[in-house]
């Protein structure tokens, strides 16, 4: 009798811990591309990888490999030799530059995503906190969503004014 009584008092609390967990998800994707601040951010990444596209464009429009060719039988070997050489050179440059573009690049839209990304972040939490749910998941994360996840979306929408 003892050990049942024991046995009892262990078992209810967990009930009524199981009891208050209230789960519900958030399709972040959703509202992340709904948030003008990402439109925001696509055109200053377009802006960025314009410039970065004409740089290119005049780094390609100096490497004139096609002429070289086309007048190498005439050259003499040291203007072969320096053409080139050149070639190499300006290729070595379009290569470097593309590189640190590209790096420049995943660095800016880091720097853009941020305060996106922690914007959606607080309203979630805050979301979380005003409704009382103990678990916030998205539901892209997982590969089933049961009936009783309650689609917490429209309001972290609200949260967000969209």
């Amino acid at each position: 009798m003892k050990k049942l009584i024991v046995l009892l008092l262990m078992i209810l609390p967990l009930g009524a811990i199981a009891q208050e967990v209230k789960i519900a998800f958030v399709k972040t994707q959703e509202v992340f591309m709904a948030m003008p601040e990402v439109s925001g951010m696509e055109k200053q990444m377009a802006d960025l990888n314009e410039k970065y596209r004409v740089e290119l464009k005049q780094m390609q429009d100096e490497y004139q490999y096609s002429d070289f060719v086309a007048q190498q039988d005439s050259l003499t070997e040291n203007i072969k030799l320096r053409r080139m050489q050149e070639i190499q050179d300006i290729q070595e440059r379009m290569d470097n530059f593309v590189q640190v573009a590209q790096q420049d690049v995943q660095k800016k839209q880091q720097e853009l995503l941020q305060p996106i990304q922690q914007k959606l972040h607080e309203a979630i939490q805050k979301v979380g906190e005003e409704k009382g749910y103990t678990y916030i998941i998205d539901p892209a994360a997982l590969l089933y969503t049961g009936t009783n996840a309650v689609d917490a979306t429209p309001f972290v929408r609200t949260k967000l004014g969209l």
